[in-house]
């Protein structure tokens, strides 16, 4: 979402084809280590299937995603329409954007 959002406000592609790639590739490589190393449990492998009908996102699943990328566009533009001298008085904010983040993880 931000980096559509940079690219209608820029009118350019903040990263090239080749470089999505590797993103690409990168992030879903670490995903599936993730996933492959984990062993289940005995409550998971003993649980019911869920319902085709029912939602994969939760409610507070969807108000942290919500949350969590207005925060980041409201950071972007911060720092894309201020320019450098934002970027050092965001410091802080970024910081306290990891630690939300830290936060989140340990709920």
């Amino acid at each position: 979402m931000t980096v559509t959002l940079t690219c209608a406000h820029s009118q350019e592609s903040p990263l090239k084809a080749i470089q999505m790639l590797w993103v690409n590739l990168i992030m879903d490589a670490l995903a599936s280590l993730a996933l492959a190393t984990e062993r289940p449990t005995e409550e998971l492998l003993e649980r019911k299937p869920y319902g085709r009908t029912k939602a994969l996102i939760s409610r507070r699943m969807m108000l942290n995603i919500l949350g969590h990328s207005v925060y980041q566009l409201i950071v972007l533009f911060c720092i894309l329409y201020f320019g450098e001298s934002a970027a050092t008085r965001c410091s802080t904010v970024i910081k306290s954007f990891d630690s939300a983040q830290a936060l989140d993880r340990s709920i």
